[in-house]
């Protein structure tokens, strides 16, 4: 007995399987679509990436990408993007630490001199001016709107190649870097967005091609982490820089060192600190000394940060800076409340 399957049963079977030429085609069209938010990105920024060439003093330790190493040289390269129409651009602090003399090529070849406005060691960013006739500014966006996941791209000149562009996403927010100075860079943007050395002080943007990010180190033992301080961080950064060519932070005046709270004394005093930083000096009439801050006294609290360490201090003095505050540190048996009012430095 021979069974037939008529033509529109074969029909109707074929247009409920999908093909590989129909399923080749789907992929095709999701990676041109990808694409296309990577191009259009590049497209909208790379007028305004530039390449940032320094000359150091020959006792300066550097590569020819910004990076340090133990061979003297007189001059290496990184990144940066324009973000006025009058020539203020953001770079790194490490690409034009100890600078004699900087210049900046434009993505159009143009090769200009450019003035140090301000730099800070302390989130690795950095203002330069340029004076040049059209030019064309990049988009800031919004750093605290980022997703993990999101599509995000890279545009700098890693090695000397200029205008390379690398893709990828939003691996992780929050993190946190330490910087050369040893701060701590908080809310540091995670990225496998590929980075080289050179790509430093380059823009990382979303897929409108607005800056979110700028790029400012990579781990080389490691496979795509790399990362970049937040646009919003660089944003007030850049109005200090260029207000005073430094940042103004909290200063209390205190040498201090990091010591745990056991559990029995946070209990007792009905805190929620794992840690302390213990005062180990104070200096003579600074803002700690006047408000009767002692040696021994372990800091636990400033104003609405809870201080479990030297970072976080750190952290608490940059929002206090400048207007009082409530220090709240463990004399003894003790939690005291002082006030006490930071000085702007």
């Amino acid at each position: 007995m021979y069974i037939r399957f008529d033509d529109s049963s074969s029909g109707a079977g074929s247009s409920t399987s999908t093909s590989p030429a129909a399923s080749g085609r789907a992929d095709a069209s999701l990676l041109d679509a990808y694409s296309q938010v990577v191009v259009n990105a590049a497209e909208v920024i790379g007028e305004s990436v530039v390449n940032v060439e320094v000359e150091v003093a020959k006792s300066s330790k550097a590569n020819g990408q910004g990076q340090r190493s133990g061979q003297p040289s007189g001059q290496h390269s990184g990144s940066g993007f324009i973000f006025t129409p009058d020539g203020y651009l953001f770079t790194n602090n490490h690409v034009v630490e100890n600078a004699v003399e900087i210049f900046v090529s434009l993505s159009d070849g143009r090769r200009v001199s450019a003035r140090l406005i301000g730099r800070d060691p302390h989130t690795d960013l950095a203002v330069l001016q340029i004076w040049s006739p059209n030019l064309v500014p990049a988009k800031l966006g919004d750093s605290q709107r980022l997703r993990p996941g999101q599509i995000v791209v890279a545009v700098g000149n890693p090695y000397g190649f200029q205008s390379t562009v690398t893709a990828g996403v939003v691996s992780a927010l929050g993190r946190s870097m330490r910087s050369q100075s040893g701060r701590l860079i908080d809310n540091i943007i995670q990225t496998d967005a590929a980075l080289n050395p050179g790509n430093s002080g380059g823009p990382l943007v979303n897929s409108a091609g607005e800056v979110i990010g700028v790029n400012t180190a990579v781990i080389l033992s490691a496979q795509g982490i790399c990362f970049a301080v937040p646009i919003n961080t660089a944003k007030s950064v850049a109005v200090s820089l260029m207000k005073h060519g430094y940042v103004r932070r909290g200063w209390l005046g205190v040498g201090v060192q990091n010591v745990p709270v056991q559990r029995r004394v946070g209990r007792y005093h009905d805190i929620d600190n794992t840690g302390a930083t213990l005062i180990i000096s104070v200096e003579p009439n600074s803002p700690a000394f006047v408000s009767e801050l002692r040696t021994g006294d372990a800091i636990v609290c400033i104003g609405e940060v809870i201080v479990n360490d030297a970072d976080d201090l750190h952290r608490a003095l940059l929002s206090a800076s400048g207007t009082s505050c409530v220090v709240k540190v463990i004399r003894h048996s003790e939690l005291l409340a002082i006030e006490c009012k930071p000085l702007l430095k």
